[in-house]
C-alpha cells in the first residue's frame, strides 16, 4: 500500500534538540512526503501526545539520548502492539546503538548527520509499510493459533463415537454461535459399554469462552470414563456434578445434560436430565415427540448433594433418538418467540412427513432441521450441537 494513498502521514518527532528538529522539518519539506508533523522534546511529553493525538499515528521518530530517558527505556515505552512505527535517530557515534535498537523493535535507525529529505522520506515510508507488514503477519499468526485452539477443543468436545453395533448409527452436527471466535461449552459422545449398553451424553457449560470450552472437554472425558470404568449409574451425575465444581474457573459455572442409556435389546431407554431440555424420539411426522421432563433434575454445578432420578422409557422398532443443546430451540423468530420444545417438535414433525421415508437419508433430515433453525432465527449466538442416534433394528 502506498503510504500516500490515504492522505499524509501522521508523525511524531521526539527530539529535544532545536536545531536537529528544524533539520527534520526541512528534510520533509525537501521531500515528495507529505506529513503532518508533531514535535515533543522529551518522553514524557511524548507519551502525553500520544495519548492526546486524536486520530491514527503512522510514525515515530525517536531521538535516543533524551534528557529523561536513558539507552533503550525510550523506545521500549513508545514500542506498543498495535502502536505506530518508531524510526530511531542517532549521533554518528552512536550508530552501534542505532542498529542495537531495531533488534529491540524498531523498525528502522537513521544517523542525524548522514541523512536529507529523500532518505528521511524512504526511510519513514519504510518504516511505516514494515510495521504495516508486522501487523498483518501477527495478525494471520494470532488466526492461525486460535484455528488450532478451535480443531483442539473441538477434538475435545466433539469425539469419534465409540459403538461396535452395526444396527446403529450416530450423525452428529456442531455450529458455533454465528458471533463466536472459540468454540463454546457444547459437548456430546456416544459409546457402547462392555456388556452392550448403548451411553449417550449431550452437554452445555454456560459461557462460550475458553474456560468454558475446556470445562466441556473435562466433562465430556470424565462421562466417559465414568461409563466404559462401570460405575454404578446413578453415581455418574454426581460425581460430574463434584469435578465441576472442582473444575471450574467461577462459582457461578453450570452445566445442562442429558445422559441416554439403551439396554443390550435396544428396546429400553433410561433417561436423566440435568436441567436440559429433553430428547425427541424421531418418527414419521406425528409419531415424532418429545421425552418426558417429569424427572427434570438440576442443572449440574448447582446446590450439593443432589440426585437426578431416572426416566424408563419404552422404544419402538428401528427407533431414532436426537440429543441436542438448547442453542437449537432459543434461537429468537422474527415475532420476537423463541422456537422451544413444542417449536422443535412441531417442526420435527413437518421435516420428517414426505412421500419418502426420511430414514432412507437421515443425515439430510438432521441437516434440514439445522437448516431451518438458521432460517427461523433472526439472531442466534449460542452454540448448537445435535446428535441423532438411529436404530436398524
Amino acid at each position: 500500500m502506498d503510504p500516500d494513498a490515504s492522505g499524509p502521514l501522521r508523525v511524531l518527532l521526539v527530539e529535544d534538540d532545536d536545531a536537529d528538529a528544524v533539520l527534520v522539518t526541512e528534510h520533509f519539506a525537501d521531500a515528495d512526503l507529505v506529513v503532518d508533523l508533531d514535535r515533543a522534546t522529551s518522553l514524557a511529553e511524548a507519551e502525553a501526545l500520544l495519548d492526546g493525538i486524536d486520530g491514527a499515528l503512522d510514525c515515530v521518530l525517536l531521538d535516543l539520548a533524551l534528557p529523561d530517558a536513558h539507552g533503550f527505556e525510550g523506545l521500549r515505552r513508545l514500542l506498543h502492539v498495535d502502536g505506530p512505527a518508531v524510526l530511531v535517530l542517532t549521533g554518528r557515534r552512536d550508530e552501534a546503538l542505532g542498529a542495537d535498537a531495531v533488534g529491540v523493535g524498531a523498525q528502522d535507525y537513521l544517523v542525524k548527520d548522514a541523512v536529507d529529505g529523500p532518505t528521511l522520506a524512504r526511510a519513514v515510508r519504510y518504516a511505516v509499510e514494515r510495521r504495516r507488514s508486522d501487523s498483518v503477519r501477527r495478525a494471520l499468526r494470532d488466526a492461525q493459533l486460535r484455528a488450532d485452539e478451535n480443531a483442539r477443543l473441538e477434538r475435545g468436545l466433539l469425539p469419534t463415537p465409540l459403538l461396535d453395533d452395526p444396527a446403529i448409527h450416530i450423525l452428529a452436527r456442531y455450529e458455533p454461535g454465528t458471533e463466536q471466535t472459540l468454540l463454546g461449552g457444547d459437548f456430546y459422545d456416544v459409546v457402547e459399554s462392555s456388556d452392550g449398553l448403548l451411553h449417550a451424553v449431550i452437554g452445555d457449560v454456560c459461557g462460550h469462552g475458553p474456560d468454558e470450552a475446556a470445562l466441556g472437554v473435562s466433562l465430556r472425558i470424565a462421562w466417559r470414563t465414568l461409563v466404559l470404568s462401570g460405575i454404578d449409574p446413578d453415581r455418574v451425575l454426581p460425581t460430574m456434578h463434584e469435578l465441576l465444581v472442582s473444575e471450574r474457573s467461577h462459582p457461578t459455572l453450570f452445566t445442562t445434560l442429558a445422559t441416554a442409556t439403551v439396554d443390550e435389546a435396544r428396546e429400553r431407554l433410561t433417561l436423566r436430565l440435568a436441567g436440559h431440555p429433553p430428547p425427541a424420539l424421531v418418527g414419521e411426522g406425528d409419531d415424532t415427540h418429545l421425552l418426558s421432563t417429569e424427572r427434570l433434575g438440576v442443572p449440574l454445578g448447582i446446590g450439593a448433594g443432589r440426585t437426578w432420578p431416572s426416566l424408563e422409557v419404552e422404544l419402538p422398532p428401528k427407533w431414532a433418538l436426537m440429543l441436542y443443546t438448547d442453542g437449537l430451540i432459543e434461537g429468537r423468530q422474527e415475532n420476537g418467540e423463541v422456537l422451544w420444545t413444542d417449536g422443535l417438535q412441531a417442526l420435527l414433525r413437518e421435516v420428517t412427513t414426505g412421500p419418502t421415508p426420511w430414514r432412507d437419508d437421515p443425515a439430510a433430515m438432521l441437516d434440514a432441521v439445522m437448516e431451518r433453525v438458521r432460517t427461523l432465527s433472526t439472531a442466534r449466538t449460542d452454540d448448537v450441537a445435535a446428535v441423532l442416534l438411529v436404530s436398524d433394528r
